[in-house]
């Protein structure tokens, strides 16, 4: 008898069971989306040249800073006295962009044709020389180019410090700028750094 009871119950529950309304089904958690990570931008190519210096390259720098951050200069980079200043493409750095260094210290750098970098202006090799000096008007000085007739010639900037317009400078703080604009009134060369910017024919 106890046993038909057992039975009975056992039967009701699972025919219970059977007829319950079914539980809300919780939705599926997705599995996060692999997402891969976004590039980071070279240090370099996401840097602006300035006066003092372009991305991981800051005028002052030793020689084995320099070599440590966009490497050392090639075999074919000694000049006459590279103890005392050479100029060259370090394997590591931005296309058209070549260091100076003089007495182990980094005192310049240049943009030359094929560099894409632009300064913190927006201006780059090929652009047009008259819009700069219409850009900078006062604050920067244009002069006659050495060895090209005009529309060649310097465009200098010493941001913040315009009484050095149109004076050799010398002191080795200053931190300037110098586009140099080619006989067909494009910029040609890019100079940022300290008094070697005034340099028209490489270390001299």
């Amino acid at each position: 008898m106890i046993r038909n009871v057992v039975l009975s119950s056992v039967a009701l529950l699972t025919l219970a069971a059977c007829n319950a309304p079914e539980a809300a089904k919780t939705p599926e958690e997705k599995a996060p989306e692999s997402i891969a990570p976004a590039a980071r931008p070279d240090a370099a190519s996401s840097a602006v040249l300035t006066p003092q210096g372009y991305g991981p390259l800051k005028i002052g720098m030793t020689q084995t800073e320099v070599d440590a951050a966009v490497g050392p200069p090639p075999a074919n980079a000694a000049e006459a006295e590279p103890s005392e200043c050479r100029q060259y493409h370090p394997p590591r750095a931005p296309e058209g962009l070549l260091v100076m260094t003089e007495k182990g210290v980094l005192t310049r750098l240049t943009a030359t044709k094929g560099a894409t970098i632009k300064t913190a202006d927006g201006v780059g090799v090929g652009d047009d020389g008259e819009q700069l000096k219409a850009r900078y008007g006062a604050s920067a000085r244009f002069g006659p180019h050495k060895y090209e007739a005009a529309p060649a010639g310097y465009l200098t900037l010493w941001p913040g410090a315009e009484n050095l317009l149109g004076t050799y400078v010398s002191d080795p703080a200053a931190r300037g700028l110098v586009f140099e604009v080619g006989g067909d009134g494009k910029v040609a060369f890019i100079q940022a750094g300290g008094p070697s910017i005034q340099y028209v024919e490489g270390c001299s």
